[in-house]
């Protein structure tokens, strides 16, 4: 009888969750197609050069054409893109947990890293290649790293420090060294603020790899692919190339939100998107 239960009440809340995955989709859904659809339209109604907006139906075309050639480029961007988000991530994390120890360092400290991403950071794109090689994965990681680095500094330090002052009057009464501390209160609470400055970093990281590309890389690189396609002029296949590094730059959006709910599944945040 207990086993019959159980099931009853899981269909509902299953039942809940697909209506509400359905309900947030449908207009992303519908919204694609009427863009699409206008774009369509008024490329054919107004005869507008290619090399000025192709038509999706020529963007697809070249995408189902030229789809092996662009995943195989797809796979060494997105090598570069992890190693990138991986390096920067770390060395943010590992910055923001020594900047909330010493509370003296935090104010200056955040100050330049803000002045510092206000630079134009792909303009180290042909610095890191003249450094690590043209055809070196490690200079196009090496530009992405640094995009994701300032993000992941600012706003994990930012989840640190912001802890509530009765909970740390509670674990100082507590007698808790700072290192509890740091584990059991200020990296919990600043498991929010890591993740939103993640997805942010995700994308960039894959902007970072895509434009050090631009400026030389391995011949079968996604960025090498774009440039290459658009010198020819062949701008429907240029624009293929767009299409996967876009939906790149969505799926390390997705998987940077799948960990979130799997690391983090008590965030109201996640409650919020399921109701």
């Amino acid at each position: 009888m207990s086993v019959r239960t159980g099931s009853r009440l899981s269909m509902p809340i299953t039942a809940g969750r697909a209506g509400a995955t359905t309900r947030r989709g449908l207009p992303v859904l519908v919204t694609a197609v009427v863009i699409l659809g206008a774009w369509q339209l008024v490329v054919r109604l107004f005869q507008v050069p290619s090399f000025i907006l192709p038509a999706p139906s020529e963007i697809a075309s070249a995408l189902a054409s030229q789809l092996p050639t662009i995943l195989s480029a797809s796979e060494i961007t997105v090598k570069a893109v992890l190693l990138g988000l991986v390096l920067g991530s770390v060395a943010g994390i590992l910055v923001a947990l020594v900047v909330s120890r010493f509370h003296k360092v935090a104010g200056p400290v955040l100050a330049m890293a803000v002045i510092v991403n206000c630079a134009p950071i792909v303009a180290l794109a042909p610095i890191f290649n003249n450094w690590f090689g043209v055809t070196s994965i490690v200079s196009k990681a090496g530009v992405a790293s640094v995009m994701v680095f300032f993000p992941v500094l600012v706003n994990t330090a930012r989840g640190l420090l912001q802890i509530s002052p009765l909970h740390l009057e509670l674990m100082e009464s507590l007698a808790a060294q700072p290192r509890q501390i740091s584990l059991m209160l200020r990296l919990p609470n600043a498991l929010p603020y890591l993740f939103n400055a993640l997805k942010l970093g995700s994308t960039l990281a894959v902007i970072g790899v895509i434009v050090t590309e631009y400026f030389g890389g391995p011949s079968n690189a996604l960025g090498v692919y774009i440039a290459y396609q658009a010198a020819l002029p062949r701008f429907a296949e240029a624009w293929a190339g767009i299409f996967v590094a876009s939906l790149l730059g969505l799926a390390m959006f997705g998987l940077m939100s799948l960990l979130e709910r799997l690391l983090m599944p008590w965030h109201e945040s996640i409650h919020s998107d399921e109701a």
